[in-house]
């Protein structure tokens, strides 16, 4: 069942994205959400920052809408969160809930996007 989130700071009656709940996640969806190069660099950089990014804070080669599209995929399969604070977006991985789910997924699929794009050498 899918939960709304809003943000402990936001003032009543903001807007609030609707979420899987932790177990409504399936393994499928969020290997469907991370097939996607644009999607899995945004998980990249969700990463990298250890926190929230706003939306525009990641380069994206896409226009805004299909950037829009990419978020909303990977929100609505349970790999980030997104809430509002005051009229921007933030996002940040779901880390904790995908690794009790699935554990070593996401820093497998980290590490390997590092390999394939030449920051790490291979051991």
């Amino acid at each position: 069942m899918p939960t709304e989130t809003t943000s402990p700071h936001a003032p009543s009656g903001s807007r609030s994205l609707e979420h899987p709940a932790r177990e409504d996640i399936r393994l499928a969806d969020v290997l469907h959400a991370l097939a996607d190069p644009v999607r899995l660099r945004i998980v990249c950089a969700l990463a990298a920052a250890e926190g929230e990014l706003n939306c525009a804070d990641i380069e994206l080669p896409v226009s805004k809408s299909t950037c829009t599209h990419h978020f909303r995929v990977l929100r609505e399969h349970g790999v980030i969160q997104q809430l509002y604070r005051g009229t921007a977006k933030m996002n940040g991985l779901r880390r904790a809930d995908l690794e009790e789910l699935f554990p070593g997924l996401i820093d497998g699929v980290l590490r390997a996007a590092d390999l394939q794009a030449g920051r790490l050498g291979a051991e």
